[in-house]
């Protein structure tokens, strides 16, 4: 159940703007994270809060580049004996930076749909997530479980969601920073339904998608590290972070509520 999903999480942690007040390792679940040998470049300076009672922060967000739309990833469930398929898509920041990705779990059989996001770090996890397509009442979410480079938040929904997602412009998660300020992420869902209905990715295809993807992560993340002057003597030079599993690899299943 590997997909372009899982290499989002890979340099997930040279995503956090500096715009909505995010910083990385700053929740307690994220403190348990065994620290790197090599402390990190010093992070920009963060702007200040917005005023008490202002609206949230809104942040843009673009599809990545390398997926040319929603990529549907199938497989079956040896233990349940179940197909299972999801939908996802990373997303990006106008600089091209990873953000966040989403992924949509359809399990044969089950009238009950997973939606899950992959959010960045320095989030508080107690307050969970709220998400919902264009103006509609937001579904409640938590956060599951985090890892280096980022923390899985999640929640069961039903078909009229999913045909909401499919018939809709935007799907806005809304989270809260380190000073507790609301942040939501505007998420456009061009093409979802295409994705969503049409046939699972070829697994070559998919295959070639996630080399061109973890080569251009790398070339990212190499640039960046220039930029900050990470490229020195105690830098590992082309060292990425840690993979993190897949959402579908540990469970297998989505897990139920």
């Amino acid at each position: 159940m590997s997909a372009s999903f899982r290499l989002s999480v890979r340099a997930l942690s040279l995503a956090l703007s500096t715009a909505i007040g995010l910083a990385p390792m700053a929740s307690v679940a994220q403190q348990a994270q065994p620290r790197p040998a090599n402390p990190r470049p010093a992070q920009p300076a963060q702007p200040a809060q917005p005023p008490a009672g202002a609206g949230p922060t809104v942040v843009q967000v673009k599809p990545e580049p390398s997926q040319t739309t929603w990529t549907k990833v199938c497989g079956k469930d040896e233990a349940a004996n179940k197909e299972i398929c999801y939908t996802t898509r990373d997303f990006v920041s106008d600089q091209g930076q990873p953000v966040l990705a989403v992924a949509v779990y359809d399990v044969k059989g089950d009238p009950n749909k997973i939606v899950r996001f992959l959010m960045p770090l320095g989030l508080l996890l107690q307050p969970g997530i709220r998400f919902g397509v264009d103006t509609a009442q937001p579904t409640p979410g938590r956060f599951a479980i985090c890892f280096p480079n980022g923390c899985f938040a999640e929640a069961q929904v039903k078909d009229d969601f999913i045909n909401a997602m499919k018939k809709g412009n935007t799907l806005s998660v809304s989270v809260q920073n380190q000073g507790a300020r609301e942040v939501s992420f505007a998420i456009p869902l061009t093409d979802f339904a295409k994705g969503f209905d049409g046939a699972a990715i070829d697994p070559k295809l998919l295959e070639q998608q996630q080399k061109q993807l973890q080569d251009e992560l790398a070339k990212r993340q190499e640039e960046l590290r220039q930029r900050l002057g990470g490229g020195g003597a105690n830098a590992a030079p082309g060292a990425a972070p840690a993979p993190v599993p897949a959402p579908g690899a540990a469970p297998a299943t989505p897990p139920k509520p």
